[in-house]
């Protein structure tokens, strides 16, 4: 059983899907686990199957709501966070063009607001823990603009890059901050008609993502405390490094192909 002396992790939009695979990794290793989704219905039911899970409401786009979401977690932790998994977001599906302005500004809101919102109310709880780590959600469609999913495929550019500032600018504070960087998974995110689903399958599980969270949340050594983007899959570990040694003129017919 967790105690207040336990490692903690708090899961937002962790529910279903991803973050629940991830819930119920950490809680399997004796942690405190929080969940705080906005979706009321999946948390009862966590909540029915999982009674050990701590579990609250919380829209990621209002400040305040995280403030409160964080103060109630931490009050079963002894005030302190070793994890904050910043898992919450949403996928618009289409072309720009069809796509509504409420999907769009959703995806920005959530993806990037919201993801931004929580570490820096998190900061305060993680500044106090020991091997503190701030793991944010990315994709590998933040490797290279991905058509049909544009809006998302923009926001997951955001979370690389707000990863790489905040890893610099936590130093100070020895916080670690890391991005998950995986390809389609077999949740109700990948159900949209993106090319690259049916090019490069969705074969990952949410499991294999919950693995490489704790893998990125446990360093076994100085080399592997200095990487910040994890990839699940051989798939997406080899498109992550051609994106980054790549010249543009194979990068982008590439793409092309994989997004159909």
């Amino acid at each position: 059983m967790a105690t207040s002396d336990s490692p903690s992790i708090f899961i937002s939009g962790g529910a279903q899907g991803i973050g629940r695979a991830v819930a119920e990794k950490f809680l399997a290793a004796g942690w405190t686990v929080g969940v705080y989704d906005i979706n009321e219905d999946a948390l009862a039911k966590l909540k029915a199957e999982r009674p050990e899970v701590i579990v609250g409401k919380l829209d990621v786009t209002d400040f305040k709501q995280w403030e409160d979401a964080l103060a109630d977690f931490t009050s079963h932790t002894g005030g302190k966070l070793t994890v904050l998994d910043n898992n919450a977001g949403i996928i618009g599906d289409g072309d720009i063009t069809d796509q509504s302005p409420e999907i769009i500004r959703a995806q920005v809101d959530i993806n990037c607001t919201g993801l931004t919102l929580g570490a820096k109310a998190a900061h305060p709880y993680l500044k106090r823990t020991k091997g503190s780590h701030l793991v944010n959600m990315g994709s590998a469609s933040g490797i290279y603009g991905q058509p049909h999913i544009a809006p998302y495929s923009a926001s997951k550019f955001y979370v690389s890059g707000l990863t790489q500032a905040l890893d610099l600018e936590w130093r100070k504070d020895k916080i670690r901050v890391v991005a998950i960087m995986p390809l389609w998974a077999k949740t109700k995110l990948a159900d949209v008609s993106a090319g690259s689903t049916r090019r490069l399958g969705v074969r990952i599980t949410p499991n294999q993502v919950a693995d490489a969270v704790w893998k990125a949340t446990h360093p076994q050594n100085f080399i592997e405390r200095q990487r910040h983007f994890y990839s699940v899959s051989a798939a997406d570990f080899i498109l992550r490094y051609l994106g980054k040694i790549g010249p543009q003129f194979l990068s982008r017919p590439v793409n092309a192909i994989i997004a159909g």
